[in-house]
């Protein structure tokens, strides 16, 4: 193992083992708040959250050890302070996170085994396609599809239920980036200028608008708000990356504005989700009381929270999914809300950097689409509950109850380290072959 590798080994498990410290002390605060004595199965959840942290590292020094120190011990703590709220709120439910995060962490180990090189992935592009769109479509079967809360997002095949895009998320930046790639160079090619904007023939705007209205479909027939502003906004971004063009933002943002005020005219559920956002206080005693109980938890927890188990989370109905933030917001308050937004500014912005680190096209594409779904994800989120966008039906990446979304987010952080490793890997062997040809020189 080189020096760098040691090093970041060793970073990533120290800053690992503070954020294993910090969910234990959670977990402890939360259950002495029901009760004097301490939890009796906190042996066992202090055994296993180590024996994931550790699995998890264990996985990226045998198999990435050059990649990025800090992504692993934040998912830790994310996850972490998710379980810990979790707890809180319903202690079934929290036996049911706690089984998906140890899914979650062997989708991680072996997404890191079976992707060994990421440019794999660019020759089997639409065979993603492909796949990402059948799963996409999954929920609109018969018979293996069903609507939960108004969105028909899930798909039951036997036992299993699970939503089926959030996989199909990944499979599609798979595909996003092969194809920009491939076409970055027509795509960039600009011959209409409006003021200080270049913008591209006309006829090169055919993947930005087969996008736009693939994303109105998903809206139109699963009803699902949040997923079409994601896969909108992820390609999007990635075009702007490939193309440094920044006449696609603005189409992009022109597209976006008429496909929102034409949902907003033909569906009433987007219009109940804008009015309800403009003025929740009307439809509150009508099942429709989540913003407000967010807006009263957000109160209570002022600036430093009720204190771990002291609130009434509970009264936000669904709050272990879409609304876990508000409850952290009232058990830690402003300080416990910006540290988890601290915590996904970090994230995000590692994955970044490993984009911008990164030496290949389609490397570089990959990784900033895989962050940029975890930024809209967050953003979408945390801008619906604390009311500053209409609320979508997106779930709080590592921190939220759920299993699909956990286990795609950690095969996200996975192949971001992956694209790390093969990027610091590829800087060594740089550096090695100059220091090689130097000690060459000198003898000759």
């Amino acid at each position: 193992m080189s020096e760098l590798a040691r090093r970041r080994r060793a970073t990533e498990l120290g800053l690992g083992l503070i954020a294993v410290v910090i969910v234990i002390g959670g977990y402890v605060l939360v259950s002495l708040a029901e009760s004097a004595d301490l939890p009796p199965d906190l042996l066992a959840i202090l055994v296993g959250l180590i024996a994931l942290f550790f699995l998890a590292h264990i996985a990226i020094r045998r198999l990435a050890p050059r990649a990025d120190a800090t992504l692993l011990p934040l998912v830790v703590v994310l996850n972490g302070i998710g379980f810990v709220v979790i707890a809180r709120l319903d202690r079934d439910l929290a036996r049911g996170q706690s089984l998906w995060s140890a899914v979650g962490v062997a989708a991680f180990v072996a997404t890191l085994l079976l992707v060994r090189q990421v440019r794999v992935l660019e020759r089997y592009r639409y065979t993603f396609l492909l796949v990402g769109i059948g799963l996409l479509l999954l929920p609109l079967l018969p018979g293996i599809g069903f609507s939960l809360n108004g969105a028909r997002l899930w798909a039951r095949v036997g036992p299993i239920t699970f939503q089926p895009g959030e996989a199909a998320k990944v499979l599609l930046v798979v595909f996003f980036a092969a194809y920009l790639v491939e076409k970055r160079e027509l795509l960039s090619a600009g011959t209409l200028r409006i003021g200080r904007l270049v913008f591209p023939d006309p006829k090169h705007l055919g993947p930005l608008l087969l996008i736009w209205g693939f994303s109105l479909l998903v809206l139109i027939f699963e009803t699902d708000l949040g997923s079409s502003l994601l896969f909108f906004a992820v390609f999007v971004a990635m075009l702007y990356v490939a193309t440094e063009r920044a006449g696609y933002l603005v189409v992009g943002l022109g597209l976006f504005a008429a496909g929102a005020l034409t949902s907003y005219q033909l569906f009433s559920h987007v219009q109940d989700r804008v009015s309800n956002w403009l003025d929740p206080w009307p439809v509150a005693g009508a099942g429709n009381s989540q913003l407000v109980e967010s807006i009263f938890a957000f109160g209570s927890g002022g600036f430093a929270g009720e204190g771990l188990g002291l609130g009434n989370p509970e009264r936000i109905p669904v709050v272990e999914t879409d609304f876990i933030f508000a409850a952290i917001g009232e058990e830690l308050g402003l300080l416990g809300t910006t540290a988890v937004v601290i915590g996904f500014l970090l994230l995000v912005g590692s994955g970044y950097r490993i984009a911008v680190q990164a030496e290949r096209p389609f490397s570089k594409l990959f990784a900033t689409g895989l962050t940029t779904i975890i930024g809209v994800q967050t953003f979408v989120i945390i801008g619906g509950v604390t009311r500053l966008i209409p609320l979508t039906g997106i779930t709080l990446p590592f921190v939220s109850y759920g299993g699909s979304s956990l286990v795609a987010n950690f095969v996200i952080v996975a192949l971001l380290l992956r694209i790390s490793d093969e990027t610091a890997a590829s800087a060594e062997t740089t550096v090695d072959q100059q220091v090689r040809r130097r000690r060459s020189a000198r003898v000759s």
